[in-house]
């Protein structure tokens, strides 16, 4: 397969991804539209910064991936706040995410 980005090779891009279809498509029980709303948006954010991280150099690609791995704890916490079946898979996938960005940041 041919990539035309250098992030589209990253693993902590394509776990991110995953993540975030996963939460995107997961029926939230009743009364949890809020979480939901905000778990969408969280892990929507997570993917893009770190798309965006790797597209820029230096202090500027930092700055993204830690926003990215703001975006994975909030992310991570919608799902300790709710549940849903396949939700601590996707939070160890979250956390293994977590420890990518945090080596990115450096």
């Amino acid at each position: 397969m041919q990539y035309a980005f250098d992030y589209e090779t990253l693993d902590a891009y394509t776990v991110a991804l995953g993540v975030s279809r996963w939460i995107s498509a997961v029926k939230f029980p009743a009364g949890t539209s809020d979480l939901r709303d905000h778990g969408v948006r969280a892990a929507r954010s997570m993917v893009l910064n770190i798309a965006e991280g790797r597209s820029r150099s230096g202090d500027a690609g930092r700055n993204h991936y830690r926003i990215a791995l703001g975006s994975a704890a909030e992310t991570c916490s919608v799902l300790d706040l709710v549940v849903l079946s396949g939700g601590e898979e996707q939070q160890q996938k979250l956390r293994r995410v977590g420890v990518m960005l945090r080596q990115m940041v450096r």
